[in-house]
């Protein structure tokens, strides 16, 4: 393949991923004149419109779906072309594009890539931070770091830390409104919804004695975020389910505490996803490596009243 033919692929790639031709432009350092031509010549070559321009956006014509589909797949080869090649090499080294959510992203997975980059300096590792799960495929990421299982077979996984969820409140809320016993008296309860991609809203799921139970709640906050959400619970506002990676500092000081501990949420173990390939680059197995070691064993403290299955 001619080099020029594979820029002009990562061109459009990065033109759709990035739903603006002025910012492809700026992050390939060109001028928004040189990247509307260069889009204009490749239409041209191809004898078709690629791309729909407005002064505000732009949307993929039919032929630049199909274009995007198959720019996608031969990078994609080419990149694992190179990997192989490169496997064999005692120093892992090249790009690493990883997805993380926003605020544990930002938090915890941004500065374990500085210490990944101190160790492994000659590899470069691009990271993203989104409020939702992307596609690792069409998005041409090499690894996700999500809390919870992502439904997609095209995805390996491997389990960077067990994480349990748990109900929680704090002391001044419960002395107001008294502790619930059973999940009935959440309905006579502020609970406060932390609202995650398209779960269905203040419905909470638990399993008791072997039996799956679902109850719905009701409050008056609510927010995609979960600091936030956290926040309003340590100021008293309600019950809130959080996981023990979360946790664990207040339930320790005494901010918070566990309510209804015999009732089993679903856990929000901590993975990393990549997408299944024959064989896997020495940068991207080293990256898995690392993330593992620096998360075990996991969070040590037991968690009170919480120690049951």
């Amino acid at each position: 393949m001619k080099a020029d033919l594979a820029s002009e692929l990562q061109f459009f790639v990065l033109i759709a991923r990035l739903g603006s031709l002025s910012a492809a432009a700026r992050q390939l350092d060109l001028t928004p004149p040189a990247a509307t031509k260069r889009l204009a010549l490749m239409e041209k070559r191809l004898g078709v419109r690629l791309v729909n321009r407005t002064t505000r956006s732009i949307s993929l014509t039919n032929e630049g779906e199909t274009y995007l589909a198959y720019a996608t797949r031969i990078l994609a080869d080419l990149r694992e072309m190179e990997d192989v090649v490169s496997s064999s090499s005692a120093q892992p080294r090249g790009l690493i594009r990883v997805n993380a959510t926003l605020g544990f992203g930002r938090t915890t997975i941004a500065p374990l890539v500085s210490d990944f980059a101190k160790r492994y300096p000659q590899v470069q590792v691009e990271l993203e931070v989104t409020d939702r799960p992307v596609d690792l495929v069409e998005g041409a990421f090499d690894l996700a770091i999500r809390f919870g299982e992502l439904p997609d077979k095209r995805l390996a996984a491997r389990r960077i830390m067990t994480n349990r969820r748990f109900l929680c409140a704090s002391p001044r809320y419960l002395k107001a409104h008294g502790t619930p016993a059973t999940l009935a008296d959440l309905a006579h309860h502020q609970c406060i919804l932390h609202r995650q991609n398209d779960e269905a809203h203040g419905v909470w799921r638990f399993t008791h004695k072997g039996r799956v139970e679902v109850v719905k709640v009701e409050g008056g906050l609510s927010s995609n975020d979960g600091d936030i959400v956290l926040g309003w619970a340590l100021d008293g506002h309600g019950i809130l389910i959080r996981s023990e990676w979360d946790l664990a500092k207040y339930l320790e000081s005494g901010r918070l505490r566990v309510v209804l501990p015999d009732f089993a949420l679903p856990s929000a173990d901590l993975f990393v996803y990549y997408p299944q390939r024959r064989n896997q680059t020495a940068r991207t197995r080293a990256f898995i490596d690392f993330l593992i070691e620096a998360f075990q064993p996991g969070p040590a403290k037991e968690i009170a009243g919480a120690d049951r299955p």
